[in-house]
């Protein structure tokens, strides 16, 4: 009877059927604006826990399609799911699609082995800053740029005033220190599997998936469905989690205003979007 019980449980009469969580990481890694939202742990704490949850699961998949972005939630976003692989002793593996890069590569690197497609995007292992300066338009429009602040270095690399020389040495050797945290997690993940010198690896180049299999940044070439079933069978179930839903999606409003944004954060969006957009853009995407 206890057998009979236990295998009940386990669902018609013994027939379990593997079951992977499928976890998409989507988009710009950070916080993209009222309208658009960006890959942070704030928004995707509960969506991994409830990936690591069931107590019969055997992996976790991960389907990575991001550009990059922060590197602080990247980071925060890729600790959790290792905390939680460990914690749960649960296998990971990463899938790349369009592309895996800078921060993408970043959260493919907490599973256990990562795929790719042949014509994935995976790489650009550095760190970049970008930004406008406007110091001759204010002029010309007659503009009075205005700032106080208390502390000789709160206004570094204004856009509204010249670029000096110091301030990029600051920006730089800062990017350095974040940099080398980003090589230090590769080097922690993929060990002995890299196959090229770091000088190579580790200078912002990106690669297709083709290529990223012969430095050693991936593990195989192939498809989230097909991976799965060659590792746990033809039956295995894939689930996928869901995430919190698109402001435009939650129902209907009990008045406009609920799910409008206002015209400044509406307008962050729109930076937030040509930003974004620009980011997909450097890979050709």
């Amino acid at each position: 009877m206890a057998n009979l019980l236990e295998k009940l449980s386990m669902g018609r009469l013994g027939k379990h059927r593997p079951l992977v969580n499928v976890l998409r990481l989507t988009g710009v890694v950070g916080a993209a604006g009222p309208v658009r939202s960006g890959l942070t742990m704030a928004r995707l704490a509960a969506q991994i826990e409830r990936a690591f949850a069931p107590k019969r699961l055997e992996a976790v998949a991960l389907a990575v399609n991001c550009p990059g972005g922060s590197p602080v939630q990247s980071a925060l976003i890729a600790q959790r799911i290792r905390d939680l692989a460990e914690e749960k002793e649960v296998e990971v593996v990463a899938f790349t699609e369009d592309v895996a890069a800078s921060g993408g590569y970043w959260l493919a690197c907490a599973a256990d082995r990562i795929y790719a497609n042949e014509s994935s995007i995976v790489g650009s292992i550095g760190v970049v800053s970008a930004g406008f300066g406007f110091p001759e338009a204010i002029k010309r429009f007659g503009i009075e740029r205005r700032v106080h602040t208390s502390g000789e270095r709160k206004v570094m690399l204004d856009p509204f005033n010249p670029e000096k020389p110091e301030e990029v040495e600051r920006l730089k050797r800062l990017q350095a220190e974040i940099h080398e945290s980003f090589k230090e997690l590769v080097r922690k993940r993929r060990g002995e599997r890299l196959k090229a010198d770091e000088e190579t690896l580790f200078s912002g180049e990106f690669w297709t998936g083709k290529r990223a299999l012969e430095l050693g940044l991936v593990d195989g070439i192939g498809e989230l469905r097909r991976v799965m079933r060659e590792r746990y069978g033809d039956k295995v179930r894939l689930k996928v989690i869901e995430g919190p839903k698109a402001w435009w999606r939650r129902g209907a409003p009990r008045g406009l205003g609920e799910f409008l944004p206002d015209s400044e954060g509406l307008a962050g969006g729109l930076i937030a979007a040509v930003e974004e957009r620009a980011l997909w853009s450097r890979y050709g995407l």
